[in-house]
């Protein structure tokens, strides 16, 4: 049996994830999980824009959310749905970095294991798979992924330089 996306990604450390972390990475098919989760938008007119144009989800608070993951041999589809405003991305390997398509954006994380948690950090953007934006831009955009109380548990934070945040989404996720 072949390795999940993010078990080739992270190796060995992957194995010492906590369970519930462990296991929304490793399936294979067809999987979902559902959960809550509070998403609150920057406020300044321009992050509101950027958002937008990424097409990220609105301000709202514990709303019901859910999770449905594709996987095959090419990646992972991840189609969230947070009350109602769905987000779908698509994840594959980039020479050893995650990489991750959201709508005209293409990101490239490095994947970090600390304390337990699956932290990711931008090495790399372009617009429309062809644009390199400089990856200072993108510096404080990371998400962190963790067990708490037998939980899966996220938090996704967004901000650039002279525009402030972008969007804080945080939440946890079950089997469903």
């Amino acid at each position: 049996m072949s390795s999940t996306l993010f078990q080739k990604l992270l190796g060995a450390p992957f194995f010492r994830l906590p369970t519930a972390v462990r296991m929304l990475h490793s399936i294979r098919g067809h999987g979902k999980y559902a959960g809550r989760a509070t998403i609150t938008r920057g406020r300044n007119p321009i992050a509101r824009l950027c958002a937008t144009i990424a097409g990220l989800p609105r301000t709202a608070v514990d709303v019901p959310t859910t999770v449905e993951f594709h996987t095959d041999a090419s990646g992972e589809i991840w189609q969230r749905d947070f009350g109602g405003f769905r987000m779908r991305s698509r994840l594959r390997d980039c020479g050893g970095q995650l990489g991750e398509r959201m709508g005209p954006m293409q990101f490239r994380f490095a994947l970090n294991v600390h304390d337990g948690a699956i932290w990711w950090q931008t090495v790399g953007v372009r617009l429309f798979g062809l644009v390199p934006l400089p990856a200072s831009w993108f510096a404080d955009v990371r998400c962190r992924e963790r067990e708490h109380e037998g939980r899966y548990e996220f938090l996704v934070e967004a901000s650039m330089p002279l525009i402030g945040s972008l969007i804080r989404y945080e939440g946890w996720l079950e089997p469903a």
